[in-house]
């Protein structure tokens, strides 16, 4: 919502500055989003006189002034039509920014004559539209002065207004809040009543009950001329385009008092008004020069001749008044928020009258916008006006709200007395009855939003000042705690981790794909959504993973190869609200590196995902050697994947992903990827002591044997090196898989597997002995476990 501080004025006495407004509307829940000074941009423009004027040489079009600028005369090359010797102008001069452009201005030869500067319009000094002429002043301040002392041009102010306060898309609404934050007295327009002098010529007629009231007023004898320049002023401070008075009277209404109206031209229409559904195929040219096609349920205005305006958001082209026209039907009608906007965004229509329907609009003002309308049509435009014809019983919002004084000091914690809350109320509208220990508190017609006794609540302390409310500090006896929570530090701990790994962190919807969801989802539920936000984002994610790999998909097509992303954030397995998990996901895809010709580039593989995945969960506290299983989930690639688990657990997966998947996603590089389950990871078990246990390493040098193994080609090399370690936990310190070989050596269907075995001595040198009754150890423990049996070398 825009506004300049003139305007604000007309409906606000007040003395303070545009700084104490602009804190003011802030404390009271209007947010300033921006003040813009055009002032501030004409500080480097100066006022100049020309004194001299030459036809150019060389053009029939240019012509070659002499600017006085108060302290030289300077040679300007100019093509506007109205550039003639004896005016005073504004002049830009080499180095200044012309604020059109965002260019600095250079001294340039025009058809081989050099200019020293630039007599500015409207449109180059951000002014305006007008572009056809120089602008021309009179003034009795020295040449060199500087533009923003010259031109008289207010600031603007825009502030953001959140979806309840429908009532302050108006100039006049605004101004009421700050007079009851006594920021001055509020001062209600006085409207003339319109002088009747012949009766309606078209009736109206209401079919929708969308429409509670509609009106209209027919005016002949106009003259459709431009706007009076204060209105041309306003308009185009806050960004609107004059077209003509007409057209200008509606917007500044729908500004100033924040009631939409539209004009009909009344040659143009055909027989009576109707106010009905629309049926399915009538079409309708707008005024944005879109044709949309209407479908039952939006309301439409029409005539004999069909839809002639979208009721609330868009009157038609065939209707419109240009400068020909001489007869008028003037609309004003108030229309169903919901309506609206499903109209609307069935549509893709905006506009401002939509913008405002669909919140809210005061139903007092129905009567009161057309007046005043009436008005400045008969003063600006003349002609003769008839009697309202209308249909409808009209709407309202008013409703009595019981309220408990003490509510304000419960809820808030302060005490507000009676009297201030009885002032702030009716000084915002509302009717009080005190009661004694409560209030009965009419809501005014333009506050819908209010609906009990917290909205009154909200309304006292937010005039009464939330500057007002005191700070107050307790102390606590107990010692001060980590404000975090476990679950909120493993997500921290997870994100820093992998940040420091080189990944890019993203945040997506917690909805995905329909398409792609499926191919990710373990439980089988499939949670469609009945009104998604967009058509690729219809199911809640079973899984971060399709969501990571969309984003791949168009870092690829933007021709980013080489990524490395993760998010970490909830997937969902159920409609419950506990059926979710946290998740740190990640992929990485294509190659580590860029092409180098010191380095050797290779692709992601499976061991860069599980040094990810044990990263994560070391940087949580959680075990450090998990079990490994290879039943990864059927979206990775089986024997490229793996899991972490602590018994049942599962803990995290890992490993390159499907070539299915990847090819219904459309990706053709590798991509693997991680995800690990940060709820399933178990918190550190606290410290019973408040100092570290005591670290003992051997003096003894470890030993290192190999063995081989024959198995069965379906054994796990897990299970080998597993059955392996548990021989002796206490003086095998690592076993680790170094060889695998299959081959008529060893049988069809069997497979033999080489580890090492550091086997560490804690108290005395292993003698010969000592070994072999290791390794006979190891040798049984791995063939109980797999069915093994040591491999000598022998066929």
């Amino acid at each position: 919502m825009k506004f300049t501080l003139s305007w604000l004025k007309d409906y606000l006495k007040t003395d303070a500055s545009l700084d104490q407004i602009e804190e003011k509307l802030t404390a009271i829940g209007l947010e300033v989003e921006e003040v813009i000074n055009p002032a501030a941009a004409l500080k480097d423009f100066i006022l100049a006189e020309v004194v001299a004027e030459e036809k150019h040489p060389d053009a029939d079009k240019l012509k070659v002034l002499t600017v006085d600028t108060g302290i030289e005369k300077t040679q300007i090359v100019c093509g506007a039509p109205n550039a003639r010797a004896g005016i005073k102008i504004i002049l830009a001069q080499p180095g200044v920014i012309i604020p059109a452009f965002g260019e600095e201005l250079k001294v340039g030869k025009i058809r081989g004559v050099e200019s020293f500067g630039m007599c500015c319009s409207e449109k180059e000094l951000g002014l305006g539209d007008a572009h056809d002429g120089i602008i021309e002043l009179e003034s009795d301040l020295p040449n060199g002065t500087t533009a923003d002392k010259v031109i008289d041009v207010e600031p603007v102010i825009e502030i953001a207004i959140t979806a309840n306060r429908a009532d302050c898309l108006s100039v006049r609404g605004i101004a009421r809040d700050l007079a009851a934050a006594g920021m001055g007295e509020y001062i209600d327009r006085d409207v003339k009543i319109p002088e009747n002098t012949f009766d309606c010529p078209v009736k109206v007629n209401i079919e929708d009950e969308n429409c509670p009231i509609f009106t209209i007023r027919y005016l002949k004898n106009v003259k459709n001329c431009q706007s009076p320049q204060w209105m041309k002023d306003r308009l185009t401070a806050i960004g609107l385009r004059p077209i003509n008075a007409l057209v200008d009277i509606t917007n500044f209404i729908n500004i100033d008092m924040g009631h939409p109206l539209h004009v009909f031209d009344a040659d143009k229409l055909k027989g009576d008004i109707t106010i009905r559904s629309a049926k399915n195929g009538e079409k309708l040219v707008a005024l944005d020069d879109n044709e949309y096609e209407l479908h039952d349920g939006v309301v439409a205005v029409c005539d004999e001749n069909g839809v002639q305006s979208i009721a609330g958001i868009m009157g038609g082209v065939s209707t419109s008044c240009d400068e020909n026209t001489t007869n008028v039907v003037l609309e004003s009608a108030m229309f169903q928020p919901v309506a609206i906007s499903k109209a609307g965004r069935k549509l893709k229509a905006e506009s401002d009258s939509r913008y405002r329907f669909e919140r809210w609009v005061d139903p007092s003002t129905t009567a009161l916008a057309s007046d005043y309308a009436i008005e400045l049509i008969q003063d600006i435009c003349g002609g003769d006006v008839s009697e309202v014809e209308a249909d409808g019983d009209g709407i309202s919002c008013q409703k009595i709200v019981k309220f408990n004084t003490n509510k304000v000091e419960k809820l808030i914690g302060i005490k507000v007395e009676k009297a201030e809350m009885i002032k702030i109320l009716s000084d915002l509208g509302f009717k009080v009855t005190d009661n004694g220990e409560s209030f009965d508190v009419l809501t005014p017609s333009w506050r819908a939003d209010i609906e009990g006794e917290n909205d009154i609540v909200e309304e006292i302390v937010r005039i009464h000042g939330f500057d007002n409310i005191p700070t107050r500090f307790e102390r606590s006896e107990h010692k001060s705690c980590n404000p975090f929570s476990v679950e909120q530090k493993k997500v921290y701990n997870a994100k820093r981790e992998l940040a420091l790994r080189g990944m890019y962190e993203t945040v997506t919807w917690s909805f995905t794909n329909s398409k792609y969801a499926t191919m990710f989802n373990a439980t089988g539920d499939d949670i469609i959504l009945s009104n998604p936000i967009s058509n690729d984002l219809n199911q809640i994610r079973p899984s971060v993973l399709p969501n990571l790999l969309m984003g791949a998909m168009k870092n690829i097509a933007r021709g980013t190869v080489n990524q490395s992303i993760f998010e970490v954030g909830p997937q969902f397995f159920g409609r419950n609200p506990k059926d979710q998990i946290e998740m740190a996901t990640g992929i990485r895809v294509g190659s580590n590196g860029e092409k180098n010709w010191n380095e050797k580039q290779r692709l992601f593989d499976f061991y860069d995902v599980k040094a990810d995945a044990l990263a994560v969960i070391a940087s949580v506290d959680g075990p450090l050697n998990p079990q490994v299983t290879a039943d990864a989930p059927a979206w990775y690639h089986p024997g490229r994947s793996a899991t972490f688990r602590l018994g049942k657990n599962v803990i995290a997966h890992f490993g390159e992903l499907h070539p299915k998947v990847l090819k219904t996603m459309g990706i053709r590089q590798n991509v693997v990827a991680f995800e690990v389950f940060l709820d399933n990871v178990p918190s550190p078990k606290k410290a019973k002591a408040t100092t570290k246990k005591l670290l003992k390493t051997s003096d003894l040098q470890p030993v290192l044997k190999d063995m081989a193994f024959i198995v069965e080609k379906d054994v796990l090399a897990s299970d080998v090196i597993n059955s392996a370690k548990s021989a002796d936990k206490n003086l095998i310190s690592d076993v680790r898989m170094f060889d695998v070989y299959e081959g008529e050596n060893v049988g069809a269907d069997k497979k033999s597997l080489a580890v090492q075995i550091v086997f560490q001595p804690q108290d005395k040198t292993f003698t010969d002995k000592d070994l072999e009754l290791l390794m006979s150890k190891v040798a049984l423990a791995v063939k109980k476990k797999t069915g093994a049996i040591l491999n000598d070398g022998s066929k």
